[in-house]
């Protein structure tokens, strides 16, 4: 039995902190898990920006309201999870995603979860679990099932690895770069082929 993890932001969807870094004009935002390995740092990162700048969840939520799903992302899932079950992993957060996730047409997903203030502050963040994209790839491996899986950043390759079969999407060159042994993709046609035929 198969169950392809996908990553959400760059595979799915834009990047939310891109897309909020373009709305607020505050150029340090624009770093995402391609380019910094260190998802914590990163999120420690941000944090700080954050509180600098006196920016809280509704100003963040504000933007993920703007945001849709990548041309072709929709019909892409609905075909995918039409032949296997799927399961998006990301590194997001609940507060993040819900919305996404209706324009998706309702995906499973498997998230963290932001520490809010009464005044809306994000004051920390919550992960679902240590290394959660690899972890939960490992779960589903030791339930029977067989994992494809898929996703664009440094924080993906460990899933990708882990499983039978596994893909870059729409990643930078250097990670391309750095895995050459992984097959990577840039539309959704060829990585759905792709997928399918590990299924075989």
């Amino acid at each position: 039995m198969y169950i392809t993890c996908l990553d959400l932001e760059g595979v799915l969807v834009p990047e939310i902190w891109i897309a909020f870094s373009k709305a607020t004009g505050i150029e340090e935002l624009k770093k995402t898990t391609r380019d910094e390995p260190d998802y914590d740092k990163l999120m420690r990162y941000r944090l700080k920006i954050l509180k600098e700048h006196g920016l809280g969840l509704k100003e963040i939520q504000d933007v993920i309201a703007t945001i849709d799903p990548m041309p072709g992302a929709k019909e892409f899932l609905d075909e995918l999870r039409s032949v296997c079950q799927v399961i998006i992993i990301s590194d997001t957060f609940t507060q993040f995603a819900a919305p996404l996730m209706k324009k998706l047409g309702m995906p499973t997903i498997f998230c963290n979860s932001l520490v809010v203030s009464e005044d809306g502050e994000v004051t920390d963040f919550k992960m679902r679990c240590e290394q959660s994209k690899l972890t939960t790839v490992k779960a589903l491996q030791s339930i029977g099932y067989d994992t494809i899986a898929a996703g664009d950043s440094y924080n993906d390759l460990g899933m990708i690895r882990a499983s039978k079969a596994g893909f870059l999407f729409k990643s930078t060159d250097k990670i391309k770069a750095d895995n050459p042994d992984l097959s990577a993709f840039e539309n959704y046609d060829d990585f759905l082929a792709a997928i399918k035929a590990a299924m075989v």
